[in-house]
């Protein structure tokens, strides 16, 4: 068969369902292999369109999401997704294309070295320099792909290899299986966990993996102790569980910080250190123990006193089956600090004045979205509010990126989102700035016939960066713009949109779209003036309780 028809075949074999890309004239003779194969061709307008979508159908399946571009600029719009997924832990394949290798029909012509491009963002990238090896380079890619922590890999196929003829053959598939600590390691965490006074649990981007949210709310609910989140950590246990202290938004100063700087052990579950610190160690303070896949990486703020490592949910099991509550320990404080931070997590939730405060929209959007609804984030400052303040019910119900944290992917990974679940709710919300990075992805959500709720947060202006600029004492300068008009831009590629004028307003929209087919654009209009006051002056200058 022909060398392209034997990839595809290998990517049958692993159970890709979607490939999303846009393919060039390198990528023809496996565009023609796709074309009757059981794989569906996604064809975005942006090739970091299709990126962010393949790795969050990575993110959501747990299986490898797939993308496809050409050589030269096809391939250098995908490095930014790459680095998403990979840093996100997100398994993704992107394929590429290549001129002939063998012989060369066009001189240098859009030519460069995409392979080594691709490594220092992904844990594999090779070119095919001999068809004879398709097989065996796709199966080593998405073994590594899905592998603990999971991330971006990367193969270019060139036109010539492509197009040669080559020999049927394939690889049985079987997933990774991860150990379980020794019973000596799980003795020495009872040792820590019963000389702790007030412990505290942290669940991380790393737990929020098939089976181990059930495993987590086990050891929670039998320990009886309180817990956090990092932003990607959210909704592994249901976040209105009354031991739920909140989400590390912010690196320090925010009111959970009280209780984790009360804390003499914390119980690390999944953390990974390319998120955003949710707390910093010191000599001498608190103790940690890392519960993961892999080893801690210890620098100056992150030094565990135990490392637990293997498969999380077996450990947390086994865990869970030897350890008993404890009297010594005390959560009174902690107890206090659930109610003082939930006092001002609600404060604005009823505040009526328009353009909207962040705080007053994902009040409203959590009051509309059913349990298992899914909302997607861009990157912006509303973010924070957002992870800080908006409760999940059930794992990966909130996507959000705070590991690359690019702007850009929003709009893509909720297309995604409503690929995966065609059943549930899916809401996306973008920055102006973040949206116009990637709004010709509409299109591709009409197309599609996608059932989607896109909110545009308008402020006219790199918010995150205004709210930054403010904090370090400098004058207001170039970080604002102008937009276009949102509702005719929606409806110019066939989509509907509005444009309240009231929370009420918003509310009674939001409340009348979330069941409508099709793709619903709200243009709303929010300020952003509190940012300083409370991220900045009023948490910063806060008394924690004595």
């Amino acid at each position: 068969m022909k060398a392209s028809d034997l990839f595809v075949k290998a990517l049958e074999n692993e159970g890709v369902e979607y490939i999303f890309g846009i393919p060039g004239e390198e990528n023809l003779d496996l565009l023609n292999s796709l074309r009757t194969s059981s794989i569906k061709l996604i064809l975005t307008r942006h090739e970091q369109g299709a990126g962010f979508m393949a790795a969050t159908y990575g993110r959501l399946t747990g299986k490898v999401g797939v993308c496809l571009a050409t050589l030269g600029p096809g391939a250098t719009n995908l490095v930014t997704p790459g680095a998403y997924a990979n840093l996100g832990g997100m398994p993704m394949l992107m394929i590429t294309g290549q001129k002939p290798i063998k012989k060369s029909k066009q001189g240098r012509f859009q030519i460069i070295d995409i392979v080594q491009m691709m490594k220092p963002i992904t844990q594999y990238s090779k070119q095919v320099v001999n068809a004879h090896n398709i097989a065996a380079m796709v199966r080593e890619s998405f073994k590594i792909a899905l592998q603990e922590r999971p991330g971006a890999v990367h193969i270019e196929l060139p036109e010539d290899i492509a197009s040669e003829e080559v020999d049927e053959h394939l690889f049985h598939v079987h997933r990774p299986r991860y150990p379980v600590a020794r019973h000596k390691c799980l003795q020495y965490a009872l040792e820590l966990l019963y000389e702790a006074k007030m412990p505290l649990v942290l669940i991380g981007a790393g737990a929020n993996r098939t089976r181990i949210g059930s495993a987590m709310k086990d050891f929670i609910n039998k320990l009886g102790i309180p817990f956090f989140m990092t932003q990607m950590g959210k909704g592994v246990v249901d976040e209105f569980h009354p031991l739920c202290l909140g989400t590390a938004a912010l690196s320090n100063n925010d009111y959970l910080h009280c209780a984790i700087e009360r804390a003499d052990l914390i119980i690390n579950v999944g953390h990974d250190t390319i998120e955003k610190p949710p707390f910093f160690m010191q000599e001498g303070g608190t103790k940690v123990i890392h519960i993961n896949f892999f080893p801690s990486d210890v620098d100056d703020t992150y030094f565990p006193q135990l490392d637990v490592v293997g498969d999380i949910a077996c450990n947390l099991q086994a865990l869970t089956e030897l350890a008993q509550k404890q009297e010594s320990w005390d959560f009174t404080y902690f107890m206090r600090v659930i109610d003082e931070a939930q006092l001002h997590i609600v404060k604005y939730f009823k505040d009526e004045r328009f353009p909207i405060l962040p705080q007053r929209a994902l009040k409203e959007i959590r009051d509309i979205l059913p349990k298992d609804g899914i909302l997607t984030l861009d990157n912006g400052v509303y973010k924070i509010w957002f992870a800080r303040n908006y409760k999940c019910f059930m794992p990966n119900t909130l996507l959000l990126d705070n590991a690359l944290a690019t702007m850009g992917a929003g709009l893509a990974s909720a297309m995604a989102a409503k690929i995966v679940h065609p059943d549930k709710k899916v809401i996306s919300v973008c920055g102006d700035g973040g949206f116009m990075m990637n709004s010709q992805e509409l299109e591709t959500a009409v197309r599609l016939e996608l059932d989607l709720v896109v909110i545009i947060l308008n402020d006219g202006a790199y918010g995150m960066i205004k709210w930054k600029q403010e904090g370090m004492g400098f004058e207001n300068f170039g970080l604002d713009y102008n937009n276009p008009d949102f509702v005719q831009y929606a409806q110019a590629y066939g989509a509907m949109g509005y444009r309240p004028t009231s929370c009420n307003d918003f509310a009674k929209i939001l409340n009348n779209v979330i069941d409508k087919k099709g793709i619903h654009l709200i243009d709303l209009a929010v300020d952003y003036s509190l940012n300083h006051e409370i991220l900045n002056e009023l948490l910063k200058n806060k008394t924690c309780l004595v």
